[in-house]
């Protein structure tokens, strides 16, 4: 048996461990900072604490300069993100989580994210308790949506498609709820909830420190690869025997974040470790967590998540100590395929007899736009619906379970409120961004207020070629974090600086090919004229079927196989 203290790695800690350590279990002094009416912010380490809160501390940055000027700090705001396994929310829900964005936060929008849930931005300090408040009443919270443990478990979209979909959902929830920290501090900070004297200082999963870096989880049901599952640490693929859940293959270590010009760090897709019998989830499950927890690196953050402990200490030794904790042994690898990861837009059948209608919103972003009042529509959706929302790892929302007698008055108000619309290309529907400027304090160049305009300059390229109709998978993501997925698109942008990106190519349809750096630091013009060329030529040499990133790898655009790390990154 292979001593695992050999296989840690030793130097000084990074500081976030001692923010960990003396945090009293995430507690810190969260509660002091709230009545602090000095700052609109957190100090140091609550800056980092109340992550595991489920929130960020942001700035507009379009204005930071201007507040400067003015001798003032910058205009601090929480964004939080909701725990939300599979993306389903009720319609009560809905309207109350939209009445608290129309009327404390400042863009006024609901975000839904790639993380399949949703966002509120702009709110400020003095507010942050009553959204806390506002969800739990509603039975949602923001437990484990940052910070440095298991994140929002995320699940294929439509659960009511198929028994299968609710099986593997109802297990994207289970394992959500057991991988949770066990701490109070959540509920004595937001909800006034009384604290508990007791004798246990550890967390039994997660340990006194946490986990040394963020933590993804999936449940996919193949052959859709909606919730792209090789950027996460941990995923169970549904295998089913006639039609009924029996097991899950396991693949472990996908994540995509990077850092420009940093060897040591890449985008890496996930390792299969084999079969386990539905009565073995939640064991390997927490023993994926504990091995990853004692092995990952705590002492340099960049090469914390657990695709750098695999390649460090070797697949075959993670996954023995993954058995030995589980006390089960893997199968071998089942077969499955994964053909595509879009969602199904418009309207489509569940099991009950009712039917699901798949809404494009662009970015996610739900606000009323002159002329197309996203945000109201969908609330006056919610106050007709009797069924579910379901919201995608795309970005976009699906009204489940609706009554045959309903569909119209839903379709109906979705068109009046340009929530369905049949005008919205394809290109349109295959391309995402993640949030960037000018609130992520990471982003080095737009992606949100960058993606409409530019997709709508790709239409055209397409359009001129004679292929209107046919779509490539485009993301664009305003630093190399990896938040919109650009990693695992037929063509991804990486931010690079203002107005600046990185051109990748070459991903595939299924998910499963990262694509390759292909030209570095170029401005729109330049991206586009690149993607002219070459959509040009996949118009007239492409294979029947085949998608724009399998044409580049054919023609040697870019290389199929990897030669070194620096093809990811300049």
């Amino acid at each position: 048996m292979t001593d695992i203290t050999k296989l840690q790695v030793s130097g000084k800690l990074a500081d976030n461990e001692r923010i960990k350590g003396e945090s009293d279990l995430l507690r810190g002094t969260i509660a002091q900072d709230l009545t602090d009416p000095l700052t609109g912010g957190f100090t140091s380490d609550n800056f980092q604490l109340i992550r595991f809160h489920g929130m960020y501390q942001q700035d507009d940055r379009d204005i930071r300069q201007e507040r400067s000027e003015q001798k003032l700090e910058p205009l601090h705001t929480v964004m939080l993100r909701a725990r939300m396994p599979g993306g389903v929310i009720t319609p009560k829900q809905w309207l109350a989580i939209d009445e608290f964005a129309e009327s404390h936060t400042g863009a006024g929008s609901i975000r839904l994210t790639t993380r399949q849930t949703f966002q509120f931005h702009g709110v400020l300090k003095r507010d942050i308790k009553l959204m806390h408040q506002t969800l739990d009443k509603i039975g949602i919270d923001s437990i484990a949506t940052a910070g440095d443990v298991n994140r929002n478990v995320l699940c294929t979209s439509n659960p009511e498609q198929s028994e299968l979909h609710s099986q593997a959902y109802d297990w994207a929830r289970t394992i959500s709820e057991h991988l949770l920290p066990r701490t109070r501090a959540y509920a004595e900070i937001w909800l006034d909830g009384e604290k508990v004297e007791t004798t246990e200082r550890d967390e039994p999963i997660l340990g006194k420190t946490y986990l040394p870096r963020k933590f993804k989880t999936t449940v996919v049901v193949p052959p859709q690869n909606d919730v792209d599952l090789h950027a996460n640490d941990m995923n169970f693929v549904a295998i089913a025997d006639n039609g009924q859940l029996v097991g899950f293959n396991l693949l472990v270590g996908g994540g995509l974040a990077m850092t420009h010009g940093d060897e040591a760090t890449y985008p890496r897709k996930a390792d299969e470790f084999g079969y386990l019998p539905l009565d073995k989830t939640l064991a390997i499950a927490e023993a994926v967590v504990t091995t990853q927890r004692d092995l990952g690196n705590r002492v340099n953050r960049k090469n914390a998540k657990t695709k750098y402990t695999l390649d460090r200490v070797g697949l075959e030794v993670f996954k023995a100590e993954v058995e030995r904790r589980a006390g089960f042994r893997f199968e071998p690898t089942r077969p499955y395929e994964l053909t595509g990861r879009g969602d199904a837009f418009g309207w489509t059948a569940g099991i009950d007899g009712k039917h699901n209608l798949t809404l494009f919103i662009e970015n996610g972003r739900l606000l009323d736009y002159p002329g197309k009042p996203l945000k109201s529509g969908m609330a006056r959706i919610a106050r007709l619906h009797k069924g579910e929302f379901r919201m995608t790892a795309n970005q976009n929302l699906v009204v489940a379970g609706v009554a045959s007698e309903d569909k119209a008055a839903i379709e109906q108000l979705a068109r009046e409120h340009g929530l369905f619309d049949d005008g919205v290309s394809n290109q349109r529907k295959s391309s995402m961004a993640c949030v960037s400027l000018p609130t992520c304090p990471l982003a080095m160049a737009e992606a949100e207020r960058f993606l409409p305009d530019f997709v709508t300059r790709i239409e055209g390229v397409l359009a001129g070629h004679g292929i209107a109709d046919d779509a490539i998978i485009f993301r664009v993501t305003g630093c190399p974090n990896g938040c919109g997925r650009a990693m695992l698109a037929e063509v991804g942008l990486v931010g690079k600086g203002p107005g600046k990106y990185n051109l990748h190519l070459g991903g595939n349809l299924a998910g499963t090919r990262v694509p390759k750096l292909y030209k570095e630091n170029l401005d729109e013009d330049a991206i586009l004229a690149e993607l002219d060329t070459l959509s040009g030529r996949w118009a007239r040499e492409r294979l029947e079927g085949e998608g724009f990133g399998d044409f580049v790898i054919r023609t040697g655009v870019v290389p199929e196989v990897i030669v070194s790390r620096t093809d990811f990154y300049a």
